[in-house]
């Protein structure tokens, strides 16, 4: 058993507002200005109540009943369920997914790290020189749901589906898995040795979850062999089936499970538009479901007959991405004017009133201000400064003619994608729309059904601008590493962004991040991301808005389950109170 401190930080799990969002692959220095602290601390000053670093009313198992069944609502319905895969890596994928696949190591609320023993019976580093060696001994009561056992093979498998040496696996990062040299079999099945070609500081951040070695043993199974499917689980839970046309997801406890047996019977997640989910809570016909930073939803959902909101501290940040893609943004001076252009502290205001948290802009892109290491990078990137944006736009050949910028005959109009039925984009899309038209940029609301805006808009880059927010780990760079990385090749030598959905990277931000992601010492580790998020900044491809507060509706008897912060939930502990 290993329990290391990790200084927290992002990997991407893809939300929109409320909670649509995209899972990643990751204090204000001490000076107690930025918010609550995710080691426990209670109330910063000015924040309007104490906030917690996990809120999930944890309860002793044998004060949880046996049986029920919890309905969960989704704010998407997400096609492809590999956690793995571009298109799969969301946040709504890692919440069904998490009761069903294995992990490595999990952490407490405190983003200390340990081996999940229902998995690994242990885990650690066995070498240093001359080469990173991992060796981590498996549980061997550990099978996928057809009765293979879980062994060293799935761990290669998946080192050589997601360490980048072939693209056409559409991956969501190779982050960590291109610093390994080799994953071999140890003194039996059971036992993975895993050999680093250079040093990778967050290595338990690998391997998680894990997907069996049928998953990733061609590109095809591992980008399409889970669309609309579930062929493998190994957790407490297992899957039961989709329903389409209700947008449910049904799992049930599976009772081959080698751990303590889960509580419930089943969870049925149900998926419906944003501005949906509070009336289905309201009326009793959800237990749960993730308000985000939604002052209304927040107030409605509290006053709901027997729920309370459960409120934490955690790594997920509220942010607009530009499209480096576009013709309208290839230019850094463009993307730097609409930057400065944009008041975040305005948006910030909007979006948090009546949220009892800290309004505290986000200067850095890996780091909360609520975590050892954080520090103002943006510059004046990050300044409001409209004067200077408009010079940014002349000097770039962007000439105001009326009320609106051209140039070559064109029209500086930026199309702002935002997903259907959610409020909070809709209100950030408009104060952006009304700051930029101050500075000769028009903006363009476009919305797009919440199923797609992911897959068909802002994955494939069709877009010029929008807004939704990360989901975090407790792992440093490493986790964020896919959302500012430059693009790899496919077969056929087309570029592939993979979850870097702002289509900016350089070869100095990899090497950046690629020193951060080799130290093994935590302050060097933090000074060498520092230097990364300052390239990051200057390159302006996602602009930091707020932590982002974990509000979650929940009914007043659910046990062990709510804002977790880094805490790791753990789904068989879930359940009613008796």
């Amino acid at each position: 058993m290993i329990a290391i401190r990790r200084v927290g930080a992002f990997a991407a799990a893809l939300t929109v507002a409320g909670s649509l969002a995209l899972t990643g692959c990751g204090g204000r220095g001490g000076d107690g200005a930025g918010g609550p602290r995710s080691d426990g601390d209670e109330s910063p000053p000015g924040s309007a109540s104490a906030v917690k670093a996990y809120d999930v009313n944890p309860v002793p198992r044998n004060g949880v009943k046996d049986g029920g069944l919890l309905r969960w609502g989704l704010n998407e319905y997400p096609a492809n369920w590999n956690l793995n895969h571009v298109d799969g890596n969301l946040a709504m994928v890692k919440k069904v997914v998490d009761a069903l696949m294995p992990s490595a190591f999990r952490s407490n609320e405190k983003g200390e790290i340990s081996a999940n023993t229902d998995y690994l019976i242990s885990g650690r580093i066995t070498a240093r020189e001359p080469r990173q060696v991992v060796t981590m001994t498996l549980n061997p009561k550990a099978r996928w749901s057809d009765g293979t056992p879980i062994t060293w093979e799935d761990y290669h498998a998946q080192w050589q589906a997601m360490n980048g040496r072939n693209g056409d696996y559409r991956v969501a990062g190779i982050t960590g898995y291109q610093d390994i040299a080799s994953v071999v079999r140890g003194k039996d099945d059971h036992e993975v040795v895993v050999t680093f070609a250079k040093p990778f500081g967050d290595w338990q951040a690998l391997f998680a979850p894990l997907y069996p070695k049928s998953t990733n043993a061609t590109a095809e199974t591992f980008n399409n062999g889970w669309l609309n499917r579930i062929p493998a689980t190994a957790g407490p839970f297992k899957f039961v089936s989709f329903d389409q046309t209700a947008k449910t997801v049904t799992i049930a406890r599976d009772e081959r499970w080698w751990g303590e047996r889960a509580k419930l019977d089943q969870i049925i997640f149900r998926a419906l538009e944003s501005d949906a989910l509070v009336g289905a809570f309201s009326n009793g016909e959800l237990d749960t479901f993730d308000v985000g930073p939604s002052a209304p939803d927040y107030a409605r959902a509290k006053s709901s007959r027997g729920a309370i909101i459960r409120q934490a501290a955690g790594p997920d940040f509220r942010h607009l991405t530009m499209n480096g893609e576009s013709e309208l943004l290839s230019d850094v001076n463009v993307r730097r004017a609409v930057a400065m252009g944009i008041n975040r502290q305005a948006i910030a205001q909007s979006d948090l009133q009546g949220l009892d948290w800290p309004i505290v802009l986000l200067n850095n892109h890996f780091f909360m201000n609520t975590q050892d290491g954080y520090q103002d990078n943006a510059g004046e990137t990050g300044a409001y400064n409209p004067d200077e944006a408009r010079r940014l736009l002349d000097a770039a050949g962007w000439r105001l003619s009326g009320q609106t910028r051209m140039k070559n005959g064109r029209e500086l109009n930026l199309r702002f994608i935002m997903p259907s039925g959610l409020q909070l984009t809709k209100s950030e899309a408009e104060i952006a729309q009304n700051m930029l038209a101050q500075i000769g940029v028009k903006v363009t609301l476009q919305a797009v059904p919440s199923d797609d805006y992911f897959t068909k808009y802002i994955i494939p880059g069709n877009y010029d601008i929008t807004a939704f927010a990360y989901v975090g780990t407790p792992f440093p760079v490493s986790s964020g590493y896919g959302q500012y990385a430059n693009a790899t090749k496919d077969a056929e030598g087309r570029s592939q962004w993979n979850a870097n959905l702002g289509r900016i990277g350089s070869p100095q931000i990899n090497a950046a991040m690629d020193k951060a992601t080799a130290d093994l010492d935590g302050a060097q580790a933090a000074a060498d991301t520092n230097a990364a998020d300052r390239l990051i900044w200057e390159a302006v491809n996602v602009v930091p808005l707020y932590q982002r507060p974990q509000n979650v509706a929940v009914k007043k008897t659910i046990a062990n389950y709510g804002a977790r912060g880094f805490y790791d939930l753990r789904y068989q502990d879930i359940g009613f109170t008796k």
